[in-house]
């Protein structure tokens, strides 16, 4: 057994007065110390390293197994004033809150046309919501930078809105860390909906499409077929090249999260995401492995 030197630091004051042979209390305690430090998660994370040996990190990676200890995140009640459209309400104190780890699309406004579906999921969440009371259970990061509440919602029957919304096919999941609260959850729901073809999984506007040459930004999350052809890192970002002026990028602090960004080079994948766009070059942003799906 191994822990990384993280947690090795934080748990060496237990260890001064433990006695050989005390595994099974050695561990327990590693796992409350793990748990208790400030500001870490209430999962932890097993693997095999290299020599063989179990390793137990705070930190997930591609091979690693969480083991949840107990829930420590609090859940506040209030009720809904107002849903905006099919991802984000306006709770009775004037708050917006933004629903975790997923993404509807997009309803009209005086800045972007409506996406295909955003009006169906929409008016789902005014039908289970518009009026009633629901539970907020918050992640790492509380307020995005709109100044939002970023939160996962629970009707008082316990139906988890969020993970609802992935099931009818209304949302896809879209993780952004350190919020991967129920991403394991949110993935598997995804991929029922995916295969059963429900919502937008069946809208013509969301299937898989060749990734043109781009000489203007695309509008909105889309589906691409693309090959990667090489590899590219700076200081901040990791860059799976993808065409002349386009590539995907990874923010290296979230490396941790994708297996060995090598293993992607020479292989077609389907990329899910935004474009963004730079003068003549585009990007889209990944944050989480769950956006890149090998073929």
């Amino acid at each position: 057994m191994y822990f990384t030197r993280a947690v090795r630091t934080r748990i060496n004051s237990f260890l001064s007065f433990l006695k050989d042979g005390a595994s099974t209390l050695i561990l327990a305690l590693m796992l409350v110390c793990l748990y208790s430090s400030s500001g870490w998660a209430d999962t932890i994370y097993r693997a095999t390293d290299a020599q063989g040996r179990t390793v137990y990190s705070d930190r997930p990676s591609p091979t690693a197994t969480p083991l949840k200890l107990f829930t420590r995140s609090a859940r506040s009640k209030y009720k809904v004033s107002r849903v905006i459209d099919g991802d984000t309400v306006v709770l009775e104190n004037n708050k917006r809150v933004r629903l975790l780890g997923i993404n509807t699309p997009e309803i009209e406004s005086r800045y972007r046309p409506a996406e295909p579906g955003g009006a169906e999921a929409k008016r789902w969440l005014q039908k289970k919501l518009q009026g009633r009371s629901v539970y907020l259970e918050q992640d790492r990061q509380k307020q995005d930078h709109y100044k939002r509440i970023l939160a996962h919602l629970y009707l008082t029957d316990g139906e988890h809105i969020n993970l609802s919304l992935v099931e009818q096919g209304l949302a896809v999941v879209t993780l952004i860390p350190p919020n991967l609260l129920h991403t394991n959850t949110l993935l598997r729901a995804q991929r029922q909906a995916e295969a059963k073809k429900l919502g937008i999984w069946s809208m013509k506007s969301y299937q898989p499409r060749q990734l043109p040459r781009l000489t203007k930004k695309p509008f909105g999350w889309q589906r691409y077929r693309v090959k990667v052809t090489k590899l590219k890192r700076n200081r901040r970002f990791s860059r799976l090249v993808i065409g002349k002026n386009i590539d995907i990028s990874i923010d290296n602090q979230n490396l941790a999260l994708f297996p060995p960004l090598e293993s992607y080079v020479n292989r077609s994948l389907e990329v899910r995401g935004w474009v963004s766009r730079k003068k003549n070059y585009f990007s889209i942003h990944v944050q989480h492995p769950s956006a890149l799906v090998l073929h």
